[in-house]
């Protein structure tokens, strides 16, 4: 379709499948109850960038760009897609937390998911914030080779 959405796009639909994929190995549980087999990939992709708490995913490499931010997380951080989906996700973190954020994410590599993570945020316009009990989860492709980790979480806070 000429006038797809940027998150509805086909390579979209299939980032939404592995990320749903990884959660569910990652923690026994589905991120969503659309998280079913059987669902349509455009139907679930919608139903995970509608869903009522932030999630987003970045690549692999030095310097990880986002990948994948649905609506809750394009609202909190004040951003449009367009504006989001490339950028390091280092600078999603004040320069000043952006270490421990890197300490999380190491750990989160390593045991292939983590629990009740903590850290403070920067919206786009510069407003400070408080995650608290996220999850992260590694990604993997088809060949069951690392591409990316997300993060969920429902609990923060203006700071």
């Amino acid at each position: 379709m000429a006038n797809e959405a940027a998150w509805l796009t086909a390579q979209q639909q299939g980032l939404a499948g592995l990320l749903l994929q990884a959660h569910q190995r990652a923690f026994s549980r589905p991120l969503i109850a659309a998280a079913q087999s059987g669902r349509s990939k455009r139907l679930v992709c919608q139903e995970l960038f509608a869903c009522g708490f932030p999630v987003l995913a970045h690549g692999t490499g030095q310097d990880p760009k986002l990948s994948y931010a649905n609506a809750a997380a394009l609202q909190l951080w004040e951003t449009r897609w367009d504006e989001l989906i490339g950028m390091p996700s280092r600078l999603t973190a004040p320069e000043t937390e952006r270490a421990e954020r890197s300490s999380a994410l190491g750990q989160a590599q390593r045991l292939d998911a983590v629990r009740n993570y903590r850290g403070i945020r920067i919206s786009r316009k510069g407003r400070r914030f408080m995650i608290n009990k996220a999850r992260i989860w590694t990604l993997w492709d088809a060949e069951k080779r690392v591409c990316g980790q997300a993060a969920c979480f429902s609990d923060w806070w203006w700071l």
